[in-house]
């Protein structure tokens, strides 16, 4: 009996397993540096998610760093300096970790445990958000504290659903497009333009002051804006973000603000929320982020702005429904994390990471000033901690190779952010002060 079972299951293990056919609509790309294609074995008879096959390659940020460690393989002794992606290094001031430090240690007593919290968050991080990063613009109960921006954008992807038609700047920071993706908004990708069929790519350039012509761009359902902007480092003007609302507005579109390098701002008229223009509670939503306020990247904690009043065509409130998608995916922030956040918002905390941020524009005009200095046009590293190099048209991947074998040095290559950012390099001010100025030394000899 166990051998005639034994035989079943080898029998329908075979019937199972079966080679994919070898046309277009399966054969894909083991990776993004080679042409070598590969027949995927069957083992399940489930149909892979159309929408994931659409996507191009891989996410950026881990091609860098496959990259890089391939490079470490071939020169082991190689001391490579990061100015790629943007992880902060400083560690977490001392007001602010007392705070989680507290936090852990309350769980470990009888009055200080607490088990699910609310799954919008704490109500006195929710109120003290309002109060020291918003001045009263927005109230409380408009507050959804969640686990980082990054994570939201996914939330408010599956909350519009496959039906919207969303625009993003070109280039803009991966992950508002490969969402729109993954939720079945786009077709297939035109690979002669590098872009999706079905999302409205905003022009951004040295021309526009890589800020977009919203007005001139085709309407899309969803329109995300991110300033300080990720790659470019250029933060949106009041004027721009006054005309982008207006748009928004009359074309009865909903504006998601990414904000999550708000901190780095420092010039008076370029807002720090979106919520400062008159009228963007009737259209926008706005994420946000402790990750590079508080060197939080690793213990995650952001938020995300529903205003009440925010409502869908058939006059649902906005609110209503991301609050059912937290609700339903998410058991709400990690109470040691939250209680962390309240410390970032005390008087003191605040006051570290006003030192923080400084430490990192800090770098970043060192960068600025670096490759200003070798002659090329570079944007960003005031109001955020990136720069955007032009250069000069030049391919950005042949840049980024050529700049890790000579320097030794990761950067990331503007294609990645989109085919509006080839012939750009981004960098990172986010390396400690000692790496940034040794990497500046190596670039200026290898980039002479």
């Amino acid at each position: 009996m166990k051998l005639s079972l034994a035989v079943l299951a080898l029998t329908l293990s075979s019937a199972l397993s079966f080679t994919i056919p070898s046309n277009a609509a399966h054969r894909r790309t083991v990776n993004s540096d080679t042409s070598m294609t590969t027949q995927l074995q069957a083992t399940t008879g489930v149909a892979r998610n159309k929408n994931f096959a659409k996507l191009a390659g891989g996410y950026l940020f881990p091609e860098i760093g496959r990259r890089r460690n391939a490079y470490l393989e071939q020169n082991p002794s190689a001391n490579i300096i990061s100015l790629g992606i943007g992880d902060t290094t400083q560690p977490i001031p001392s007001a602010i970790l007392k705070g989680l430090v507290d936090g852990a240690t309350a769980l470990g007593t009888q009055d200080g445990y607490s088990g699910y919290g609310a799954e919008q968050g704490k109500a006195d991080l929710r109120e003290k958000i309002s109060e020291v990063l918003y001045n009263g613009l927005i109230d409380p109960s408009e507050v959804f504290v969640s686990d980082g921006a990054k994570c939201d954008i996914q939330r408010i992807q599956n909350m519009f659903g496959p039906d919207v038609i969303s625009a993003v700047q070109d280039p803009s920071y991966p992950v508002y497009v490969d969402t729109s993706v993954m939720m079945g908004q786009t077709q297939q990708l035109d690979e002669a333009k590098g872009q999706y069929d079905g999302i409205v790519y905003m022009e951004c350039n040295e021309a526009n002051g890589f800020y977009p012509d919203v007005a001139a761009s085709p309407r899309a359902d969803v329109v995300y804006i991110c300033s300080p902007n990720n790659p470019t480092g250029v933060a949106a003007t009041r004027a721009q973000l006054e005309e982008t609302v207006k748009v928004c507005k009359e074309r009865g579109s909903i504006l998601v603000f990414d904000a999550a390098y708000a901190p780095f701002i420092r010039s008076p008229d370029v807002p720090k929320s979106i919520f400062e223009i008159e009228g963007a509670k009737d259209c926008a939503i706005e994420v946000n982020s402790f990750s590079k306020y508080a060197g939080f990247t690793g213990v995650r904690l952001g938020w995300t702005v529903v205003p009440e009043g925010l409502k869908f065509s058939d006059g649902t409130p906005v609110r209503q429904d991301f609050n059912r998608v937290m609700t339903t995916s998410f058991n709400g922030a990690s109470n040691i994390v939250q209680a962390g956040g309240l410390a970032c918002l005390s008087p003191a905390g605040m006051k570290e990471i006003e030192t923080l941020i400084d430490y990192y524009l800090e770098n970043a005009g060192i960068l600025r000033k670096t490759f200003i200095d070798l002659g090329y046009n570079v944007y960003g590293g005031t109001d955020a901690p990136y720069i955007f190099v032009s250069l000069n048209g030049k391919s950005s991947w042949d840049t980024f190779s050529e700049i890790l074998e000579k320097a030794e040095v990761v950067t990331i290559p503007g294609a990645g952010f989109g085919p509006g950012g080839e012939g750009f390099l981004r960098l990172s001010a986010f390396a400690p002060r000692e790496g940034v100025i040794e990497a500046c030394e190596r670039l200026k000899k290898a980039m002479a």
